[in-house]
């Protein structure tokens, strides 16, 4: 990969059009997880894609979705118009922008039908579910419609997490902690209630690389197997059926795990753009960078997806034009910065 190339291809990466953003101020949300609404257009995701060699990003609406409307038939109306809405970026900007549509959980019959009409009318090249949605989680009895209809299809399903349906804790924001326990427990659930093994066409990304599954997949499957009586090795292999992404969590700590843990062809590159601004981006990237090898990270920066995004896949680097030479100085240097800042951050041996 070379400064001048975007290659990658980005799942996690969010987009906030003015009209939801308009739609969360009259509901006085002004955060989500604990951060302020960063701001989102194309252009700014553009030149940020740039910035991190992004070839392609696969856009989605964050949490909360659609949860803080209480009104079901509000609530698909609003999932409707962002699907819309992002149908639309994505066919003014061919190769650069998909997205995954949004679905008014946890009302599973309305979810069903805007599955349906995004991913056969408009093209979606998946759903985005939040982990629970008003306190229910994915996985749990009443979905079987939805999970029918994505398995029917093939569909591509991100896991993103939200905030729990307790409290938070007093100096702990929801997406330093809480959203890894979100995930965790969505992803414990659809193997738990068989999910998984019913839908064995769904692919399933879980964001922020599967929460804490992969770290703690052995004491979980040891509960399930107790549980369920099934064999614990089964259970791991379940557990190893999802995909995940590496945004915020390509870490010399974290990255080796979730290698150690997944599947071949079951990692792929995430940013968590806008919310986790072009700095961290940057750090993260950098971590990815220096703790894969050649091989390795080529499939996650944009074979993996390719394999589940086709149209992404044709999307080569000479569908797009070199920027000028000062812009390639400029961005050359950044990066440079940021992989000597990554080095200097990074704890000692002692």
């Amino acid at each position: 990969m070379t400064d001048q190339e975007p290659q990658r291809i980005d799942v996690h990466q969010h987009a906030l059009p003015d009209f939801y953003r308009e739609a969360l101020a009259r509901a006085a949300v002004t955060q989500a997880g604990g951060r302020a609404l960063p701001d989102w257009t194309p252009a700014a995701a553009l030149k940020t894609m740039d910035l991190l060699n992004v070839r392609s990003a696969v856009l989605s609406v964050s949490t909360p979705g659609t949860n803080f409307l209480s009104a079901p038939a509000e609530a698909t109306a609003l999932a409707q118009r962002l699907n819309d809405h992002l149908a639309t970026v994505a066919g003014e900007y061919p190769g650069r922008f998909g997205y995954f549509a949004t679905l008014p959980m946890p009302d599973p019959s309305a979810s069903t039908a805007e599955a349906v009409r995004a991913l056969d009318t408009l093209g979606a090249d998946g759903v985005i579910l939040l982990a629970n949605n008003q306190g229910t989680y994915l996985g749990t009895p009443g979905q079987e419609p939805l999970w029918q209809a994505l398995d029917e299809r093939g569909a591509v399903v991100f896991v993103h997490p939200s905030e729990l349906p307790a409290p938070p804790v007093d100096a702990i924001p929801p997406f330093a902690a809480d959203f890894l326990l979100d995930t965790t427990r969505a992803a414990y659930l659809l193997v738990r209630n068989g999910i998984i093994r019913r839908c064995p066409r769904i692919t399933f990304i879980l964001s922020h690389a599967g929460g804490f599954l992969p770290y703690a997949s052995h004491r979980m499957a040891v509960s399930l197997a107790n549980d369920t009586r099934r064999s614990p090795l089964d259970v791991l292999d379940d557990f190893r059926t999802f995909s995940f992404d590496t945004a915020l969590s390509s870490s010399p700590a974290a990255l080796p795990t979730l290698l150690a843990f997944a599947r071949p062809g079951r990692i792929l590159f995430g940013s968590d753009w806008p919310f986790a601004p072009a700095r961290a981006g940057q750090y993260f990237t950098n971590g990815l960078d220096c703790n894969a090898d050649t091989s390795t990270l080529t499939a996650i920066n944009r074979t993996n997806a390719e394999a589940l995004f086709p149209r992404l896949a044709t999307a080569g680097p000479r569908t797009f034009r070199e920027p000028p030479a000062p812009v390639r100085v400029r961005r050359a240097a950044q990066r440079t910065a940021a992989r000597l800042v990554f080095k200097l951050l990074q704890p000692g041996t002692d």
